[in-house]
């Protein structure tokens, strides 16, 4: 188990970089208070209900030096120039406590990002082989499938990342369900037969 120091700052921070690359409920919603890894690690973070100036204060309260990486004033990383520029322009800009708000929308996020994944679990769409079972997909909204699709890509270990463009292309497929293939990754394609999605490897 791993103990960390994100608290709300970091919240507003990873939110802004997470929205300028197009992420979804699950990624806006880091970073959570617990998070189990498959491995069974575990990364916790008991203070994000605080702000970085309230921990700050606190410490030097307490005659605890605060320690500054010097790397957090420049301006060579994406974060930097959110924390540096970006994060008190925008919390002037707001005319409100913009920190909570960020930290009340990752809560939110990460409850409706629960209930989709318990909305997944609940359909079983991938087979113990690891077919996607599209009738049980069927029907739902398009978050749910493009959930049951990303886990399909998962176990399949050949297929490596997909680009969005690839992925998304890959969606509009299964949503169709008109057979068809797709490649995907330099060894295999994505085959739609029926009522299924499997991958196939290549022939040479």
């Amino acid at each position: 188990m791993l103990w960390l120091g994100h608290q709300q700052d970091d919240i507003a921070e990873t939110m802004l970089m997470r929205l300028a690359r197009g992420s979804g409920t699950s990624g806006l919603a880091a970073p959570r208070p617990v998070h189990s890894f498959p491995n069974g690690r575990e990364h916790v973070r008991p203070l994000l209900a605080l702000k970085r100036a309230e921990i700050e204060e606190a410490l030097r309260a307490c005659g605890v030096p605060w320690r500054e990486d010097t790397t957090n004033r420049g301006e060579k990383y994406f974060r930097n120039k959110l924390r540096n520029r970006v994060l008190p322009a925008w919390k002037r800009a707001s005319e409100r406590d913009a920190l909570a708000g960020a930290a009340r929308s990752r809560e939110l996020l990460d409850e409706d990002d629960s209930a989709l994944e318990a909305w997944v679990d609940g359909l079983a769409p991938l087979t113990p082989g690891g077919a996607l079972k599209l009738e049980r997909i069927a029907g739902v909204p398009r978050a749910v499938a493009r959930r049951a699709l990303h886990r399909w890509l998962l176990v399949q270990p050949a297929v490596g990342r997909l680009s969005r463009r690839g992925f998304d292309n890959l969606l509009s497929m299964v949503l169709t369900g008109s057979d068809s293939r797709q490649s995907i990754g330099a060894k295999g394609f994505a085959v739609l037969r029926g009522n299924w999605l499997r991958y196939v490897k290549a022939t040479r």
